[in-house]
């Protein structure tokens, strides 16, 4: 079957470059560039349309959300330039959202850019958020700028990477010394801290250490948790780092630009096509085999699916090195967040809030002890009793979504372990019930206005979008997991340790969010070395 299927693709022109689009948008636009650069391309999506988790779907009739992440904060400035993505169909409903720190009383705190408004905000804080932002901004800047690369070895590297990394010292050393001294005490310690350090306001310190932790199995608390936050802020649209856009038509509308901009490039893409394995022949990626049990054959293979994924079920551990399978398998990627849609025949009554407010981002994160406490229970496979949510209500603002006159409600819920003690089967309802009532303390008779409700917990990210351990990241984004240290020290370059494979999924670096630097810095590593070869 395999040498037939060579001999057809033969006839065709030569051998395809496969892309594996199993779940996630850094496929797309890995597919993208290779095809721009010349080489034909084959996208293989299990699902039945491109996109994996980042689409927009139908959850209940006449009512359309986006599957994972709803809000757009990370899409690179230089991949929307270089794929044309705007004429591809990328349009936003709007830009620079504001956030609303939810109080039970109807006091809530409203952050727009670095300006805060009501809650319990002191004065001091009021002028102390620009400073630390300010300054926390120039270090995400730092960190950003290396995000559109690919990382340096740190040990056993090429020329590139010796001047990677002096650039990088330099690059420290230009921030002044107390600047660097300060990035470097911050870049490995825990939000919370930092927080208590520079804030008065609970509502603020709330909102921010919720920001550090969203998608993570993470609290305020934990080493590292404001790396993660340093991640988000590290994209700047229009300047700006970490402003919240809404797309039109949801998350899919995105994924949906990126599809046709492959295609525009001349990428083939192929949904309903699960892959079942890579073919390895003579230590060498040389296709992949469907579950159909087509066989795909290809000169290298890319896999947008987490690392754990990529090497034990698609690659298979036989073909890989003790060392390094034990590398991956010690990857954190423990998922944590779930995803609450409701579809709602009229506009949610958040107590206080008024409806100029209704289609901004609204975050129930009190305090730090709050979102602290909510992680506590997953540390021992529990669901939180009163978990930190993020609330968007997308269809004040694009009424595309729902039908005339009744809206969709998004809510990514933390913390909602994996690995739940009980098991999601028996727990699903219970802790979607839960949920309920806890947005019905901060918007009452909300329950009234129901017409369906559906949760997603980490295993249906996992069976639905292929998400190993039903983390969004497909790994923790802390330090030891970071830059040249992702997915583990070693394999940081997208090429794997074997030949003709490579990685270009959120588990590889910069990381996770709707980025697309992944993918487009994997197909530059590609590029350059098929040049080199």
């Amino acid at each position: 079957r395999y040498a037939k299927a060579r001999c057809k693709l033969a006839r065709d022109g030569g051998a395809a470059r496969f892309v594996g689009g199993f779940q996630h948008h850094n496929g797309l636009v890995c597919a993208a560039y290779l095809a721009r650069a010349g080489h034909r391309v084959v996208v293989l999506e299990a699902a039945d349309e491109p996109g994996g988790a980042a689409i927009t779907r139908e959850f209940a009739p006449g009512f359309r959300v986006s599957a994972c992440a709803h809000l757009l904060t990370q899409l690179h400035p230089t991949v929307i330039k270089d794929l044309d993505l705007k004429a591809h169909g990328l349009k936003l409903a709007a830009r620079h959202l504001d956030t609303v720190a939810l109080a039970e009383d109807g006091d809530h705190l409203l952050k727009s850019g670095n300006s805060l408004t009501g809650g319990d905000i002191t004065g001091a804080d009021c002028v102390r958020l620009p400073v630390f932002q300010s300054r926390m901004q120039k270090f995400a800047a730092l960190l950003g700028k290396y995000f559109a690369q690919t990382p340096p070895r740190l040990a056993g590297g090429t020329r590139k990477d010796v001047m990677t990394l002096t650039r990088l010292g330099l690059d420290l050393r230009r921030m002044g010394r107390d600047d660097m001294r300060e990035f470097l005490r911050l870049i490995g310690i825990n939000m919370h801290d930092v927080l208590q350090e520079n804030f008065d306001s609970d509502l603020l310190k709330g909102l921010l250490g919720f920001d550090a932790v969203l998608g993570s199995h993470m609290g305020p608390r934990t080493p590292n948790s404001l790396t993660a936050w340093l991640c988000r802020l590290a994209v700047a649209t229009d300047g700006i780092g970490g402003a919240i856009s809404v797309p039109a038509g949801g998350m899919g509308s995105v994924t949906g630009a990126l599809a046709a901009a492959a295609t525009a490039a001349g990428a083939v893409i192929r949904t309903s096509s699960p892959v079942a394995r890579v073919i390895v022949e003579n230590g060498r990626a040389n296709g992949v085999e469907l579950e159909s049990g087509e066989v795909v054959p290809a000169r290298a293979v890319v896999s947008s699916a987490d690392p754990k994924t990529s090497f034990f079920k698609l690659v298979g551990a036989r073909h890989i090195e003790a060392t390094f399978a034990r590398q991956l398998h010690h990857i954190r990627m423990k998922g944590d967040a779930a995803k609450l849609h409701l579809a709602l025949d009229a506009l949610p009554p958040f107590r206080g809030l008024d409806r100029a407010r209704a289609g901004a981002r609204l975050v129930i994160a009190p305090s730090l002890g709050y979102v602290e406490r909510a992680f506590d229970h997953s540390k021992y496979g529990e669901y939180s009793s009163e978990p930190s949510m993020e609330i968007h209500v997308p269809s004040v603002l694009d009424p595309s979504l729902a039908p005339a006159g009744q809206h969709v409600l998004s809510a990514i819920v933390q913390h909602a372990p994996y690995s739940l003690k009980e098991g999601w089967d028996s727990a699903r309802d219970i802790f979607k019930l839960r949920l309920i009532d806890q947005l019905c303390r901060y918007a009452p008779d909300l329950d009234k206005h129901i017409v369906h409700a559906e949760l997603l917990v980490p295993t249906d990210f996992e069976s639905q979008f292929r998400m190993g351990g039903g983390h969004w990241h497909h790994g923790e984004l802390a330090f030891d997991q970071f830059m040249m240290m992702r997915p583990v020290p070693g394999a940081a370059q997208y090429a794997m340790p074997l030949d003709g494979f490579y990685l270009c999924g959120a588990g590889t670096h910069p990381g996770g969010g709707v980025m697309g630097l992944a993918g487009r810095n994997a197909a530059e590593e590609i590029i350059a070395r098929e040049k080199a070869a």
